[in-house]
């Protein structure tokens, strides 16, 4: 239930090990999906860490999407180095301690080839670089997989009906986003959900060869093409777009742009997220035959093919995911 990243991939995956498989998504409601820039990055926050379990996530995302690629005729994984801003000295030192971490050293570099970025920003006291970085078109992805399973007439295009459940599958994976949270089989876990919204802007001058963040991400999409984003916001009674949100990104990028920008979107979504802020994975405590993979939060594009193989071991071989993504750290009372 859920045809967004999560649901597609874990689709595939069942279909490759020979499956038939149907899929069931409402088309009239917006999913993180469809907005979502599908960046990969293995450094992160303001204390510059490292990704968790980035080592195992690169190359299963990169063999799954590659896959996915060949059966779809679409290019979905583009390597993209990242450069980001390093505001002041603190932020220097920083990432230089990171440096000197040999566990560190296969995704830092201190001193990146900054492309055309100094072409269209303001200077900056330094810059940083991020190797292994990349995006997904996850849009595309998602897209081109739907009109696969339309043509093939296992599509069903309406919302779930709790109440009225189809009998005749084996089993039944909720793959929902963010409103997995109105899901009554699964009330007990403490889902939630993260408004973002970002901006498509497009510059007369100058097109990007790598990913940028100066406080929000830069992403090249095509010719002169940019998403930017994005905004994060707990409390929100609606996924339509704002102008406040729209006005903060634009604010943003006047800090650093020093070209013309035209802002030619403005879209909205919600991230699924959980408390602990980890995926959740596993079957159902009391229905043997329902399954959640759910809450992929800001990190989709990586996190989503690994806890796709792991939700397949445990259809297929009856193997656990891991503890801190199963879902029985939940139920029963549990956390």
């Amino acid at each position: 239930m859920g045809q967004g990243l999560a649901g597609t991939l874990i689709g595939f995956r069942l279909e490759r090990a020979g499956h038939l498989v149907h899929y069931q998504d409402a088309p009239e409601q917006t999913a993180a999906s469809s907005v979502a820039a599908g960046i990969v990055n293995p450094i992160t926050g303001r204390r510059f860490v490292k990704s968790w379990r980035i080592d195992e996530l690169l190359p299963e995302a990169r063999a799954l999407y590659g896959e996915l690629a060949s059966l779809l005729g679409v290019k979905l994984w583009h390597d993209l180095p990242l450069v980001r801003t390093l505001f002041n000295r603190g932020d220097e030192n920083d990432w230089l301690a990171r440096s000197a971490d040999a566990g560190y050293a296969t995704y830092l570099d201190d001193h990146p080839p900054l492309g055309r970025i100094p072409d269209i920003t303001q200077p900056a006291f330094a810059y940083a670089g991020v190797r292994h970085s990349a995006r997904v078109d996850v849009s595309l992805l998602v897209s081109t997989f739907r009109d696969l399973i339309a043509a093939e007439n296992r599509l069903i295009a309406r919302a779930v009906d709790y109440a009225r459940l189809p009998q005749d599958y084996d089993r039944i994976i909720f793959c929902e986003g963010w409103r997995s949270r109105f899901n009554p089989y699964f009330a007990f876990l403490p889902s939630g959900g993260n408004k973002g919204e970002v901006l498509y802007v497009t510059t007369e001058q100058a097109t990007l060869d790598r990913l940028f963040k100066h406080r929000v991400f830069l992403v090249p999409q095509a010719e002169h093409e940019y998403w930017v984003g994005a905004t994060s916001q707990n409390n929100f009674t609606d996924d339509t777009p704002t102008p406040t949100a729209r006005q903060y990104l634009t604010d943003r990028l006047r800090e650093v742009l020093t070209v013309p920008f035209t802002v030619t979107d403005h879209r909205s979504a919600i991230r699924p997220t959980v408390r602990d802020r980890r995926m959740v994975i596993g079957r159902h405590p009391d229905q043997p035959r329902l399954y959640i993979f759910n809450g992929l939060g800001t990190k989709g594009a990586s996190l989503a093919p690994l806890g796709s193989r792991w939700l397949l071991d445990l259809l297929e071989h009856g193997q656990d995911p891991p503890p801190e993504v199963d879902v029985r750290r939940w139920s029963a009372g549990a956390g």
